[in-house]
């Protein structure tokens, strides 16, 4: 399959999933499923950029959730005190969070492996350090206190169901774009990068360059997840911009798989669904959850998408022999 008739596909998978989860509020009009699927346009779009570094780039970034709060917290600010529109405030989101990876990225790209991880949460640290004492402009421990304006013309996201749908809009619009740009030769180059940069140095790829390219395009796609979040719980906390939030993203991809594009949606969907069904049931949810991604690790010893291909692949190769 060439790569015209693969972009081809990807594009009508993408309206297909679309068209059925706009469908969704007209046969599930409770709420429970509709902050759900938008906790999940959220939380997808967020594990799926920090799986850019991980999966495609071979970087561990333990700190990315900090593109996650920055995002959040550049849009709520725009609209809070700077009374942008809701699309000046997005783009101003995600322009501040690219500035912010092109800063952070510059120095931790040119580390490797565990040195670059703590690295990233280093900085990670810093920010949600800032959050936590500029009170003034952040909120504090508090959040951003005051609710953000979510009407823009006569589109309210105030309304849960507006809301719904433009979260799916942004979210499938995201997660085509970064398909786009991993299916293109760019993303070909981070693949051989992270398979092997000595090689890729040799015939005359700028290493350096291509994971700072990365690591810019995963911090302006984790921070549109934040602003989903954002207008979801209208206001933006610093939970977001913690070391655990970076964690639940790396658990999404752990549980949903590397290798597939769509592993770490699926990652998050089972992550957030165990979430919300061991908080329900237990009060020990935390020690609940972590034997239940024990489970996972141990089990499929991969992420599902991961397992699923590989035993797809193997069913396959037993037909075509036989």
């Amino acid at each position: 399959m060439n790569t015209h008739s693969s972009l081809n596909k990807d594009l009508l998978v993408a309206l297909v999933g679309l068209a059925i989860l706009v469908a969704i509020p007209f046969f599930s009009p409770g709420r429970v499923a509709l902050d759900f699927i938008i906790r999940l346009a959220a939380f997808g779009v967020f594990a799926t950029s920090l799986n850019i570094l991980v999966g495609y780039g071979g970087m561990v970034s333990f700190g990315h959730a900090m593109f996650f709060g920055g995002g959040a917290y550049a849009f709520g600010l725009l609209m809070q005190k700077g009374g942008a529109s809701i699309p000046v405030a997005i783009l101003g989101a995600i322009a501040f969070c690219a500035v912010l990876g092109l800063v952070i990225g510059a120095i931790c790209v040119r580390l490797k492996e565990i040195y670059f991880s703590f690295l990233t949460l280093a900085f990670q640290m810093l920010i949600h350090s800032i959050i936590i004492t500029w009170t003034s402009l952040t909120g504090g421990d508090q959040g951003l206190m005051g609710g953000i304006p979510r009407v823009w013309g006569s589109l309210n996201l105030a309304d849960v169901q507006t809301l719904y749908w433009f979260s799916c809009v942004l979210g499938v619009l995201c997660l085509l774009l970064m398909r786009y740009i991993l299916q293109s030769p760019f993303g070909y180059t981070l693949r051989m990068v992270r398979d092997n940069a000595d090689r890729a140095q040799f015939l005359g790829i700028n290493v350096w360059r291509v994971r700072l390219y990365a690591f810019i395009l995963a911090s302006c796609f984790a921070s549109v997840g934040g602003v989903i979040m954002a207008l979801f719980v209208s206001g933006a906390y610093p939970e977001f911009s913690y070391w655990t939030m970076s964690g639940e993203a790396t658990f999404m991809i752990m549980m949903g798989g590397l290798h597939m594009f769509i592993g770490p949606v699926v990652g998050a969907g089972l992550l957030l669904l165990f979430n919300d069904v061991i908080t329900r049931s237990t009060e020990y949810h935390g020690l609940a959850l972590g034997i239940v991604v024990l489970l996972f690790a141990l089990g499929f010893k991969r992420g599902i998408t991961d397992f699923a291909q590989q035993l797809i692949q193997t069913i396959r190769n037993k037909e075509d022999k036989q």
